[in-house]
């Protein structure tokens, strides 16, 4: 595909997530730091640093990849919506809901906030489900 073919959507949207990976370099300084016992951590703590700071990465690379796919599933309204923003929208939901649940003093187990890991997970499902039907059906 070539770049003047990707819609206006998936070029803004692109930008905005390869920005997106200079924030989450910088939140691999702070598992750096845990990792390496310059900030306090517990073991969950920790744990749950690693998970937020991979899927982080992971959901921003695809949701980049997914983009030139949205462009071409032939779908129109909410359900272009979903396929188009559902992954970066876990990309948010899933390392918050991993950050903000360990937050803290000495915190051993997840708090509330934990519920944002799986609605993003119910999210990427959506979404990937919804684009993958769309590419099958065009």
């Amino acid at each position: 595909m070539h770049y003047a073919s990707f819609t206006p959507d998936t070029r803004h949207t692109a930008g905005i997530l390869l920005l997106a990976v200079l924030a989450i370099e910088y939140g691999g300084t702070y598992v750096l730091r845990l990792v390496r016992g310059s900030a306090p951590a517990t073991p969950f703590q920790l744990r749950f640093a690693r998970a937020g700071h991979a899927h982080a990465g992971i959901l921003v690379v695809l949701a980049l990849v997914t983009l030139p796919y949205a462009d071409v599933a032939r779908l129109s309204g909410g359900w272009e919506l979903i396929a188009r923003s559902g992954v970066w929208l876990a990309a948010i939901l899933m390392p918050a809901g991993f950050f903000l649940a360990s937050a803290g003093r000495a915190v051993q187990r997840p708090n509330r906030f934990v519920v944002l890991v799986y609605a993003g997970a119910v999210v990427l499902a959506a979404a990937v489900t919804t684009l993958g039907v769309g590419l099958l059906r065009s």
